[in-house]
């Protein structure tokens, strides 16, 4: 995972810079389209280029396609994406500076290999200028962009590190040479618990091998790399099983080359070798598409229902008193916290009247269900009855808390009462609808719920969350299970 993670990255700034490459091309060809031949700008400057003829353009397509992968051949020769580079931004430009010298080398020998004459001189010194600006404020706002969402904690992956050794503390500089990777060492876990080593280059051991399953449950964890000895290999199969439970993935920093570990992948980072254990989406281009596709759904669902927000929020408030919206901290993406928004159904003082009807719980598990609950006002049971109260969580998987398909988001204290082997559900992020969803809703039983979870984790692809999407519609409609 760690790995795939810096490849999307560099795959998200090939792409980049070939489009700004493209656009360089187009803002070239346009302004030297504008310019009459005594060299003066007309005062219409796209006038001639939308007039003139389709054929001026299309031999220019040919060099479009010379040009956009010889920048990022030279990008790449210069030393752009090996490795990732986000830091100081006069190396980034240096860098663009060696590859504009390329270019024009290249360019050069492409044009007297392939014979093509009609490209002007003018257009090739104002391709290389406006391209080489492109690069620089393309890098300049992308350098900015990470900065401040990973100085914010965003796009972070949270890695322990079990071992305190010598393979620890060198990638533990591995990482620290590559902020730009986006990785938070959360702390160190000792393998050997009579050492009582304190720290290692700084970063906390938090805790020793017995403590293991504890740190996994009590903190946000991504990824957990193992970096010990081989002698001592034997002694993490227990954590690793811990990592499958939790649905975290588990790394293998290694030294040797002839491991024979059944599924396993081997990766590499800066040099150092890698075998990685994976229980979920092992993609981070899946995990892409998933995102952009919430995004895309939830901005456009938001904008077309708001005004069924505001008529919802307003009678929610002249039919019982309290606000309109309904508060609740949850836990979503390998444990993190967040505050999830629905419309309120409940009367005010519902939570504390929760532990008087304990008894009337219908629903095994620590899930807490009432089909006739007295605590819900009458607007609310209409909401409820078509899942409307939860048209507020699109504002949720909006800002990334959750997303559209997903085992369900549960309370802090209910999740803190599920099962080992239940805990691995919380390696996606929770979704507004899943297969509890369309199997029922609370017909199923907890255990069957937490199966169902589990099952879509372990089939996850887009297809099935169009599939779980499409279904979901007509148990809303008849309020399939719902109460």
């Amino acid at each position: 995972m760690i790995k795939e993670k810096i490849d999307f990255f560099r795959k998200i700034m090939v792409f980049a810079d070939g489009a700004a490459v493209a656009a360089a091309f187009f803002a070239a060809f346009f302004l030297r389209q504008t310019m009459p031949k005594d060299s003066r700008f007309d005062l219409l400057p796209f006038f001639r280029v939308l007039t003139a003829p389709p054929t001026v353009l299309n031999g220019y397509w040919t060099v479009l396609v010379i040009l956009v992968p010889l920048w990022i051949l030279a990008l790449s020769m210069s030393g752009m994406y090996k490795p990732l580079r986000t830091e100081r931004l006069s190396g980034v430009l240096w860098m663009i500076a060696k590859s504009v010298l390329l270019v024009f080398v290249g360019l050069g020998a492409a044009l007297f290999v392939f014979n093509i004459k009609f490209v002007s001189r003018l257009f090739i010194f104002f391709f290389l200028v406006i391209g080489a600006s492109a690069l620089a404020v393309e890098r300049t706002i992308l350098h900015h962009a990470l900065r401040v969402r990973w100085r914010r904690g965003h796009m972070m992956r949270r890695l322990l590190i079990v071992g305190t050794g010598r393979q620890a503390s060198r990638f533990i500089e591995t990482i620290r040479r590559h902020q730009e990777y986006g990785f938070q060492i959360v702390g160190l876990v000792e393998d050997e618990a009579e050492r009582r080593v304190g720290s290692v280059k700084g970063i906390d051991v938090i805790g020793t091998l017995a403590d293991f399953p504890d740190i996994l449950y009590r903190r946000v964890i991504n990824e957990v790399v193992f970096a010990v000895p081989r002698k001592r290999l034997s002694r993490i199969e227990n954590a690793i099983t811990a990592c499958e439970t939790e649905g975290v993935s588990a790394t293998l920093v290694i030294d040797l080359f002839n491991l024979k570990i059944a599924r396993s992948r081997l990766t590499e980072l800066d040099g150092v070798p890698l075998v990685t254990f994976e229980t979920t989406m092992p993609r981070a281009w899946h995990r892409f598409v998933k995102r952009l596709f919430d995004i895309a759904v939830s901005g456009l669902g938001i904008m077309v229902l708001s005004p069924a927000f505001f008529a919802i929020g307003a009678l929610i408030r002249l039919t019982s008193r309290g606000p309109a919206i309904f508060k609740q901290e949850r836990v979503g993406l390998n444990g993190r916290r967040f505050v999830l928004y629905k419309f309120r159904t409940m009367r005010r003082g519902a939570e504390k009247m929760r532990f008087e009807l304990e008894s009337r719980n219908e629903m095994n598990g620590p899930v807490f269900k009432i089909k006739d609950d007295p605590r819900v006002t009458p607007v609310g049971r209409a909401l409820r009855r078509f899942s409307l109260d939860e048209l507020p969580q699109l504002v949720n998987v909006f800002a990334g808390h959750m997303s559209l398909v997903g085992p369900r988001a549960l309370p802090v204290y209910e999740v803190n009462k599920l099962r080992p082997w239940q805990r691995r559900r919380l390696s996606m992020r929770p979704g507004l609808t899943c297969l509890w969803q369309i199997k029922g809703r609370n017909r199923v039983d907890f255990e069957d719920w937490m199966k169902l979870d589990l099952e879509y984790l372990d089939h996850w692809s887009m297809r099935l969350d169009f599939t779980i999407l499409l279904r979901t519609i007509p148990s809303v409609l008849f309020g399939i299970g719902a109460y």
